[in-house]
């Protein structure tokens, strides 16, 4: 099974492009925090996507560098002639579903699927003040008391 899930943000503007048959594409990296090493620092892989036709369009017209996405897809390679004449390598995550999470300066949560628009998206409030009537710790006496 090949399917990978990966949130992350982004790490320069999106460009729209369109092939020789009309088809919509954007292709852009996507800065994913990893493991913390043994001083504490986080690991940042940077993971190449891959976006087509209507989810492309809407990846262009919504999200910018820095926006937060989640991205489900699977992992592709291929390999190309370069001009020098060597043969290159690549791997890249080609997305099915993109969920646009927000950017760094709001936290507002959207969910585009193939033709929706800004207008359908739905909203949060990811705030502190959201969280403020939770108080206290739970506790569980048996295993009776789990939801599951």
């Amino acid at each position: 099974m090949n399917n990978v899930i990966l949130i992350g943000r982004l790490t320069r503007d999106p460009e729209l492009r369109t092939t020789t048959n009309g088809t919509s594409t954007t292709s852009f990296s996507l800065a994913v925090d990893g493991y913390r090493n043994a001083n504490g620092e986080v690991h940042t892989d940077f993971i190449n996507i891959v976006v087509w036709n209507k989810q492309a369009e809407n990846v262009c017209k919504f999200v910018k560098k820095g926006s937060q996405i989640a991205i489900q897809g699977r992992i592709s390679t291929r390999s190309y002639d370069a001009q020098d004449g060597t043969k290159r390598y690549v791997t890249e995550v080609v997305a099915s579903n993109v969920t646009f999470l927000g950017s760094k300066a709001d936290n507002a949560s959207a969910n585009f699927e193939s033709g929706s628009s800004i207008e359908d998206a739905p909203t949060a409030d990811f705030s502190e003040e959201s969280y403020q009537d939770f108080s206290g710790d739970v506790t569980l006496s048996d295993d009776d008391d789990l939801p599951f």
